[in-house]
């Protein structure tokens, strides 16, 4: 695949997932801007000093303000990847309205204010050069059921889902080919700390999920819009 000299917005950039994708993609040419959250959270980012990578401390992603900023300091956007969001388990009894607003605003709100920026960006000034959006959603957004001591996690994965669908459709005639991404667990260092007794051999590591992400949005997906796509590994 070749992303040379195409600018790329990739939220949750600097955790386990981002980095295996901004790996990809700087590999393969491209110029990635990065949202961090904090300057601690840029300051821990191993890629932050490469010469393909714009570094921001832009905050909140659920805050509007915010992404448009991020966006608009972006020229002749091709594709916006969004893997910012969060976990929150435990029985919806147990759950409090706080917690609740909080996955909405870390999976759903975001991936949707970024969706929206990134639509305007590559539609601006009447361009014709369309471009790809690809949301993160989970298993859980896919089958429901497994969802269960994560409702308000499944909720707004599932969300996200539907999004995606929604607005492949909307822009498809913009040229501006919508999708996501279902991983399960992941194989990453802090799921190990957190499933110490679990087979690591079946997770997916984020290097494969990151390989899906990357034809997703690169421009050899010419006619795939509006898929969720299982990245299960083995699992």
């Amino acid at each position: 695949m070749d992303f040379r000299d195409r600018h790329i917005v990739v939220t949750g950039g600097a955790g386990a997932l981002g980095t295996a994708v901004v790996s990809a993609l700087i590999e393969a040419g491209a110029i990635c801007h990065v949202p961090c959250h904090d300057e601690a959270e840029a300051t821990r980012f191993r890629l932050r000093g490469h010469k393909q990578i714009v570094l921001t401390v832009t905050g909140n992603l659920a805050d509007e303000a915010a992404v448009e900023r991020l966006y608009q300091g972006v020229a002749s956007l091709w594709a916006s990847i969004h893997i910012a969001g969060g976990f929150a388990g435990g029985p919806l009894r147990e759950t409090s309205v706080a917690t609740i607003r909080q996955q909405i605003d870390m999976n759903l709100i975001s991936c949707m204010l970024c969706c929206r920026a990134a639509v305007k960006a590559m539609t601006a000034a009447g361009s014709d050069a369309g471009g790809r959006i690809v949301n993160v959603a989970a298993r859980a957004a896919l089958e429901w059921r497994s969802g269960a001591g994560m409702v308000a996690y499944t909720a707004s994965k599932t969300a996200v889902a539907a999004l995606t669908a929604a607005l492949a459709e909307e822009v498809a005639k913009d040229g501006i080919l919508v999708n996501a991404v279902a991983p399960s667990i992941m194989d990453t260092p802090a799921n190990r700390q957190a499933m110490p007794k679990a087979d690591y051999a079946l997770w997916p590591k984020v290097e494969e999920v990151a390989a899906t992400i990357a034809f997703l949005a690169s421009p050899d997906n010419r006619v795939t819009r509006g898929a969720i796509v299982p990245v299960y590994g083995k699992s």
